[in-house]
């Protein structure tokens, strides 16, 4: 995640940095090519979002709903690197959907399931893409 973040800043910055060719037309818009999310990084924006959703209706009581289906997508969402697909990364996804059901299955010890769940992103990602990890600590409830 971190060489995606900077090639997103250096592209950014080189962007920013061309020089108008024709400088008489100061209004003219320049285009470029914008980074885009595989389909893995995007399911876990979106599983980033869901879970800052579900940490802050625990915090204040309130129901959770229900087990967010569209999670079950990490088994075939496309990864940015295909080559990360392996057996660890399996396990690791089953263990992570295992324990996000459990926060829905079982009132009394939603929290603790709910920190469960945190941990096995923070698993995988010691792993497999260390970048987001401080971002996903965050995501505990204490």
């Amino acid at each position: 995640m971190k060489k995606y973040l900077l090639l997103v800043v250096i592209t950014f910055y080189i962007g920013c940095n061309q020089k108008n060719e024709n400088n008489d037309m100061p209004n003219e818009k320049e285009e470029f090519d914008m980074y885009e999310f595989s389909q893995m990084a995007g399911l876990m924006e979106q599983m980033y979002a869901e879970n800052k959703k579900i940490k802050e209706s625990i915090e204040k009581g309130e129901s959770i709903g229900e087990f967010p289906e569209y999670f079950s997508t990490i088994y075939e969402a496309e990864l940015t690197d295909k080559k990360d697909r392996d057996s660890f990364f399996n396990q690791q996804a089953r263990i992570f959907i295992e324990a996000q059901q459990l926060i829905y299955e079982n009132d009394e010890n939603v929290k603790d399931h709910f920190n469960l769940a945190i941990d096995a992103c923070i698993q995988c990602h010691q792993q497999k893409c260390l970048g987001p990890i401080p971002r996903i600590k965050k995501l505990y409830i204490k």
